[in-house]
């Protein structure tokens, strides 16, 4: 769902240097951040829904929670931006994109079609990197500083997940899940670093596609966790 009033899509015209000093995209970096918007919005809007599905929620309620896991955290990440109202509400193409993931994740679960739980982990990684890489290019274009991009980044990424989960009655899986939200973070600050070495938009989204996939999907395949006090 990210916004792109001035950072994405086919919207944005400006050719030559942002705020922060990163050369404005050109016609296929732009292209390369609005497909990365599209398919993480669809993802977790999947994702979302299926949960929302599975717990016995109704169809309305089902969408309600894929558009949440798919939006929140680009909607939050525009208003501390001052990009408001947030691209989400200025125009349809994300809110149609939830909805068809959400559609498509409630028929699913309706026909009883099988949800492998290593394919759902692999495309919630997928989607986790590509909103991590849109949130921090928003922010780099809105001259914002080191800090923020990476904390941006980050809440794009799982602004939706946390909410999704509050709505399901759940604890936060960002909250206990190792080598998430660390693993966007450190993708949003792939994306800042190579901004800082000059690269273009489109690889140092790349990067950080790639550095956050990387962490998130070892993490599941190795039984990765950060330091926890022990219960009790």
């Amino acid at each position: 769902m990210p916004a792109e009033s001035a950072a994405a899509g086919p919207e944005r015209t400006a050719t030559g240097p942002g705020r922060s000093g990163w050369a404005r995209r050109g016609a296929h970096a732009a292209l390369a951040f609005t497909v990365a918007d599209v398919v993480a919005t669809l993802l977790f809007a999947f994702e979302g829904a299926r949960l929302a599905a599975t717990s016995g929620l109704d169809v309305f309620g089902v969408i309600v929670v894929g558009c949440v896991s798919s939006m929140v955290g680009g909607i939050l990440r525009d208003v501390l931006l001052g990009d408001v109202p947030p691209f989400a509400f200025r125009s349809p193409s994300r809110i149609i994109v939830a909805l068809i993931g959400s559609f498509a994740a409630f028929g699913l679960v309706a026909a009883g079609a099988p949800a492998p739980d290593g394919l759902i982990a692999v495309l919630d990684a997928l989607g986790l990197a590509l909103f991590a890489i849109t949130g921090a290019e928003k922010a780099l274009e809105n001259g914002s500083n080191g800090w923020v991009v990476v904390i941006l980044g980050t809440l794009t990424a799982v602004g939706g997940g946390m909410t999704r989960d509050v709505l399901l009655g759940h604890v936060p899986s960002v909250l206990t899940s190792s080598v998430y939200a660390s693993a966007a973070a450190a993708g949003a600050l792939a994306v800042y670093l190579s901004a800082k070495a000059r690269l273009t938009p489109a690889v140092a989204m790349t990067v950080g596609f790639v550095v956050c996939a990387a962490l998130r999907l070892l993490a599941l395949a190795f039984g990765w966790e950060l330091p926890r006090l022990a219960a009790g």
